[in-house]
């Protein structure tokens, strides 16, 4: 018998699910004490009590300890479930951070336990054949057909990737192909275009990719953060001859404003220059679940790749986002033949892998929690969720318009709401964008309120800080979100003060 010097066990085994059994009872209490001690969306203190719990659970010690304990765990899940963000708390809203279903997050536990992958038909033959049936179902959902192909990533950043690693060779493809003989060499001048108001991660994947960054060209845009059609056309149209347009990324559901690119007017586009159009829909999917709201993703089934989250308006938990591609033959550059994970008489006979659909080798089975959320809630069910989100934003942007010592900065298009605090009862504030960054920044401290922030152009053209509010638990309440605001003011004027008194 081997001996670990603890009672440490392995999860499939008797013994270890009766240890799974003790463990989940201790996490599960550790959760229901942690509301009652925490209190707000996030325990009070700021970094340094953070910091000051992580140092209390290990003590003087190492995670690799001389003499393992059990206790040690129990004291870890407390802590842990303490200093969690409650993303079931009205007022947490600070990021694109969902809380998950029950069933989500018991299918977690499920997938963790049995720790099936992806890469060979014997690592999780359920678990390959759920991946298949729910990409398929998911690629039914932007339009796409039968030939459509996709895969689960880790998050949208990696999707978005995905999606113009598939773009650079179809595009390059005539000097070669790129991903056998990379792009050294080549006598043209890569070029993605996106809107100024694209996520960072397009930038970032064109640098991993060996197109450069420089290869980025911003596409103006109109003042909610939309691309402006006309002026991609004519960016477009202005292309040197050894320029080659690798890509049109366009938006639907912009990290601010929430705001869509207009994808019909960008397919057309796309479709006469021959280039390939990505869709970053990591945040807008939600859209696409609401009768109401689902107009804004129109074109959507034109677009050669997509990328969505479930783990932002899905209810799953992270990681929980995915790539689809209209013809899964762009994927063949990810091909890769292992004798020892996919030999191909075994893939003859059925014994099929996803190994050639990943930038991954060794894969968890994100789909199983996928799959234990869209049965629990149902297509209506995710539709009314998302108008529920909608709702709460544009009642919290009625509330702020209407409130003194609040401006709010435009009506909500999805579930996020801008605003900033503004100074009232005649106090004056030295650096409004300082003050509305050092609201926030009590509000998280004091354990009261979790918000974003981010920078807007104010009327003469200067970006300022303004606050913003993520909507995406539908079971928030008008009361809750008045009583969010009530902090937001209450905080902005107690800061004023003190910097008045401070002069």
């Amino acid at each position: 018998m081997i001996s670990t010097g603890s009672n440490a066990a392995l999860a499939g085994r008797p013994e270890g699910l009766e240890q799974l059994r003790s463990l989940l009872d201790t996490a599960l209490g550790a959760l229901g004490d942690a509301a009652l001690k925490r209190g707000g969306p996030v325990a009070a203190g700021g970094p340094e009590a953070a910091v000051a719990a992580v140092g209390e659970v290990l003590g003087g010690g190492r995670f690799l300890a001389e003499e393992p304990s059990a206790e040690r765990v129990t004291e870890l899940f407390e802590a842990y479930a303490r200093w969690s963000v409650d993303l079931t708390h009205p007022s947490a809203v600070a990021r694109m951070q969902c809380a998950p279903t029950a069933a989500s997050a018991a299918a977690e536990l499920l997938a963790a336990s049995l720790n099936q992958s992806l890469h060979a038909w014997e690592s999780g033959p359920f678990a390959l054949e759920l991946e298949r049936r729910l990409i398929a179902e998911m690629a039914s959902w932007v339009g796409f057909g039968p030939e459509a192909g996709g895969t689960l990533t880790p998050g949208g950043s990696i999707s978005n990737l995905m999606g113009l690693l598939f773009s650079r060779d179809r595009a390059l493809k005539d000097s070669g192909e790129v991903s056998a003989t990379g792009l050294a060499g080549r006598a043209v001048r890569p070029r993605v275009l996106c809107s100024a108001a694209a996520h960072f991660s397009v930038a970032r994947a064109a640098g991993f990719l060996g197109l450069g960054r420089s290869a980025v060209v911003k596409v103006p845009v109109d003042d909610r953060g939309r691309m402006l059609a006309d002026e991609a056309r004519r960016i477009v149209e202005g292309f040197a001859p050894d320029e080659v347009p690798v890509a049109i990324v366009a938006t639907a559901g912009t990290t601010d404003h929430g705001s869509f690119d207009p994808l019909p007017e960008l397919a057309d586009l796309a479709a006469e220059f021959g280039i390939w159009l990505h869709v970053d829909a990591a945040y807008g999917i939600g859209a696409l679940f609401s009768p109401t709201l689902a107009p804004l993703l129109d074109g959507l089934g034109r677009a050669d790749s997509v990328a969505f989250d479930l783990h932002k308006f899905g209810w799953v938990p992270a990681s929980s986002s995915v790539v689809v591609v209209r013809d899964r033959k762009h994927m063949e550059c990810l091909d890769e033949q292992a004798v020892y994970l996919n030999p191909s008489d075994d893939e003859a006979l059925g014994f099929t892998a996803l190994l050639g659909t990943s930038l991954q080798t060794t894969r968890r089975s994100d789909a199983l929690k996928m799959a234990a959320t869209l049965l629990t809630v149902g297509r209506e069910g995710m539709g009314a969720w998302v108008d529920a989100c909608h709702a709460q934003a544009r009642y919290a942007a009625g509330r702020i318009a209407a409130a003194e010592g609040l401006e709010l900065v435009a009506d909500p298009l999805l579930s996020t709401v801008i605003f900033r605090c503004a100074p009232t009862d005649g106090t004056p504030v030295d650096d409004e964008s300082a003050w509305n960054a050092a609201v926030r920044r009590r509000l998280m401290t004091d354990g009261r309120a979790l918000l974003a922030r981010t920078k807007i152009a104010g009327p003469d053209g200067t970006p300022r800080v303004h606050l913003k509010l993520v909507f995406l638990n539908p079971m928030t309440t008008e009361d809750d979100i008045d009583a969010l605001l009530a902090d937001v003011s209450a905080a902005a004027r107690g800061l004023a003060r003190e910097a008045a008194a401070e002069r």
